[in-house]
């Protein structure tokens, strides 16, 4: 199911601190930064922060610029972005000024946390669900019935790193100052776990006073039948190699990038590329790796159409290709329609061999756009 895009918002010490163990929340932005934070504020739908923020620091969370809010209002948005909390207990202080300034609130907890918010009368829609939590169903309803599109996640460590395990991230933004804490009881940004292998992509860093921004995205794949936000982001590239297909009558425009499990791109291709009439995406792409290569093995194909089934120009459909190299993970954003070949199924081919078939629907506008002229639109 659709998620809204997670960005993770931080500032840090040098050495990995969010805070010190004083009585005083220690400052580690610059004003400038500060002013900056603001700004994405008003530009997402929802604000996010885990129980242990809200005890810790009382925060309000606000966009604080009038001009800011005042243009989230002009757009038809809520003078505030909603304000979200996470607490598998639900006991919650009623009077922290998170409940009582802003805009919505919304409380995710556990059924037994629901039973302790309600009877503390905490001012917020409160949403079981279940006996845990449970990120993913947190994400979807706050999609689906509250219509987050960009939700931005300002703490604490635990639900960063609870997010980014879970492969759930889509953007991390973190500033550095320059200051060290070096008090081993203080909290850090991140705690120990499974995290992703290989290294995330710099996508932007920017020098803010005496601080430092950096934005990263996560690269490596999922794992099995479930999603990553990686996975969002290269079939968005396979999406971008089919706009790239010089346009047939007689076959679709497809892209496909093959990704190594730590990130690592390992080829990627488009339909009629080099201008051979009859090479499929799928097939481009992995004629550009070895085949030896180890790493395709853990590696996912990401493709804008599921890989054909049967094919008349070359012996060997794609569906056929992926499982000779030994692919075990393809990630698709639509399905082969019966335009040029009824029944192909080429996912159901490929998850007869074993291989996790995930398909992300919420791709299958973009995969379409270039085959316009095929489908009557």
């Amino acid at each position: 199911m659709p998620y809204p895009h997670v960005l993770l918002s931080a500032a840090v010490s040098l050495d990995g601190y969010l805070d010190d163990t004083g009585p005083e929340r220690l400052l580690l932005s610059s004003p400038a930064d500060f002013d900056r934070v603001d700004e994405v504020r008003a530009s997402v739908d929802a604000i996010l922060v885990g129980a242990g923020t809200i005890r810790a620091d009382n925060p309000r969370l606000l966009v604080n610029s009038p001009e800011r809010r005042a243009a989230r209002t002009a757009a038809g948005k809520p003078e505030y972005p909603l304000k979200v909390t996470v607490s598998g207990s639900g006991d919650l202080e009623p009077t922290a000024q998170f409940w009582h300034t802003g805009g919505e609130k919304v409380l995710y907890t556990t059924d037994e946390g629901a039973r302790r918010a309600g009877a503390a009368g905490l001012a917020a829609d409160v949403v079981p669900l279940g006996p845990g939590l449970d990120w993913r169903r947190l994400l979807e309803h706050l999609h689906d019935v509250r219509g987050v599109e960009r939700l931005m996640v300002e703490g604490g460590g635990t639900v960063h790193t609870q997010l980014l395990l879970q492969g759930l991230a889509d953007e991390l933004q973190l500033v550095l100052a320059p200051v060290f804490v070096g008090d081993t009881k203080a909290p850090r940004l991140f705690g120990p776990g499974g995290y992703q292998g290989g290294r995330l992509r710099l996508v932007d860093s920017r020098r803010i006073e005496d601080v430092v921004l950096m934005r990263y995205e996560p690269t490596a794949p999922g794992t099995g039948p479930v999603p990553a936000a990686a996975d969002h982001h290269w079939l968005r590239l396979a999406c971008a190699l089919a706009a790239q297909c010089p346009p047939s009558r007689t076959a679709f425009s497809v892209g496909a990038v093959v990704v190594a499990a730590d990130g690592t791109e390992l080829g990627r291709g488009h339909s009629r590329e080099a201008g051979d009439p009859t090479v499929h995406a799928e097939e481009a792409a992995l004629a550009k790796i070895d085949p030896a290569d180890p790493r395709l093995a853990g590696a996912t194909v990401y493709s804008s159409l599921e890989p054909c089934a049967r094919r008349a120009s070359r012996p060997k459909p794609c569906a056929r290709l992926i499982l000779e190299a030994g692919v075990r993970r393809v990630v698709t954003a639509w399905r082969e329609p019966d335009t040029f070949v009824e029944e192909a199924d080429g996912s159901g081919l490929l998850a007869a061999a074993g291989v996790d078939v995930v398909l992300l629907a919420e791709h299958e506008a973009a995969a379409k756009a270039p085959n316009g002229h095929l489908l009557g639109g």
